[in-house]
């Protein structure tokens, strides 16, 4: 049986248990402390849970609670509490825009173990954060704009929670409340290098929390007002990039570091409009770029095949080669090569006898055909 203590205040608790998986006719509840008057009680095997009032301030107890099934008794389960800890205050929203809000509170004299934050999301359920104990504000991103939004604190030791403070806010509006690329998001309002979520497609149920890249120029090749969203990055050996067809499916890595969106992604992106690919590549001081002003991958029941066009850039056209390709992972290689390239050289691409870009292979190996991870590796469209 789970145990807490809850509602702690300076003379009351209340202990909270998970029942066992066998019912009990009734609990038998003891708590002890030095210097304070024993308790022992029987509440009804239905209980839940059982209040504690007249507690002495400042005082560690001791809580046990054990199940009564017939003659026998159930293994007990116990845990300390103090009494009279001050939990924090003045819990406050600030900063709130239409894709952020900044909780802010006033630290007890003496900091908690941690505190655990909540909020109710649109769909009506509740998410909880947990964060040390140590800080004073925790910002809350990519919440739905528009929605009046409850926030709950409360402060940890060990195994008990004292009573809550709330706060209410609302976001602002958006002009897009659903924006579907960097284009729509772009009219909700310019910004620096960040992430954001959109939605595929304009539905909501189809959130999709990416990087939009708002500094990169191209070398010069990319109007000022055009914003890249990036689908690939490849810059050191933080995440492995040596997965099978099913991890390229549906994206890994960090939104923030190096990542893979995701093949599906991919697709239902450039199959609802008019997309282009820029990659900039990096070795020490030496930076080049691609752009290619057409990107279209297929579904899945095509192998999510590449289609491009129209490059221009400094890097020299190595990706047309691949225009046309299906793509390969090393364990799925719909080209059915006698020696799959995906194996051969230990990544996951539009591959074709075998390549002339390889971004997802060994970062940083000079094997022939075979060039350095790129970063970051983009795309940019219509509006985005």
């Amino acid at each position: 049986t789970q145990l807490r203590a809850l509602n702690l205040t300076e003379g009351f608790a209340v202990l909270h248990w998970k029942p066992p998986q066998n019912p009990v006719d009734t609990y038998d509840v003891q708590v002890t402390a030095a210097g304070a008057p024993p308790l022992q009680a029987e509440t009804p095997g239905s209980a839940v849970d059982y209040p504690l009032h007249d507690l002495v301030l400042h005082t560690n107890y001791t809580a046990t609670v054990r199940g009564l099934r017939g003659p026998n008794l159930t293994s007990p389960a116990t845990i300390t509490f103090t009494t009279g800890l001050e939990a924090p205050r003045d819990l406050e929203a600030k900063e709130v825009t239409p894709r952020m809000a900044l909780p802010t509170w006033t630290e007890p004299q003496v900091w908690p173990a941690g505190y655990l934050l909540s909020f109710n999301t649109p769909g009506g359920e509740t998410q909880e954060i947990l964060l040390p104990g140590g800080i004073t504000t925790h910002q809350i991103l990519s919440l739905f704009p528009s929605t009046p939004k409850n926030a709950r604190l409360q402060a940890t030791w060990e195994q008990s929670l004292l009573p809550p403070v709330s706060t209410s806010f609302t976001r602002s509006g958006l002009r897009i409340p659903f924006p579907r690329d960097c284009g729509e998001e772009m009219q909700n309002g310019a910004g620096a290098s960040r992430t954001s979520t959109i939605f595929l497609n304009g539905n909501r149920e189809r959130p999709l929390n990416v990087f939009w890249d708002m500094e990169t120029d191209g070398g010069g090749c990319c109007p000022g007002s055009q914003r890249l969203m990036v689908f690939q990055r490849h810059m050191d050996e933080q995440t492995d990039f040596w997965r099978d067809w099913e991890d390229y499916a549906y994206g890994f890595g960090n939104i923030s570091g190096e990542l893979w969106l995701g093949n599906e992604t991919l697709h239902s992106l450039t199959q609802a409009g008019d997309y282009s690919m820029h990659v900039d590549l990096r070795a020490e001081d030496e930076a080049v770029f691609a752009q290619y002003d057409s990107f279209r991958v297929d579904s899945a029941a095509e192998y999510y095949r590449l289609h491009l066009e129209g490059y221009d850039g400094s890097t020299g056209d190595s990706m047309s080669y691949h225009s046309g390709s299906v793509f390969s992972a090393r364990d799925r290689d719909p080209n059915n090569l006698l020696i799959s390239c995906a194996v051969s050289y230990r990544g996951a691409w539009w591959y074709r006898n075998c390549h002339y870009a390889n971004l997802n292979g060994l970062y940083g190996s000079t094997v022939d055909h075979q060039v350095r991870g790129g970063e970051p590796h983009s795309v940019t469209g219509k509006g985005l």
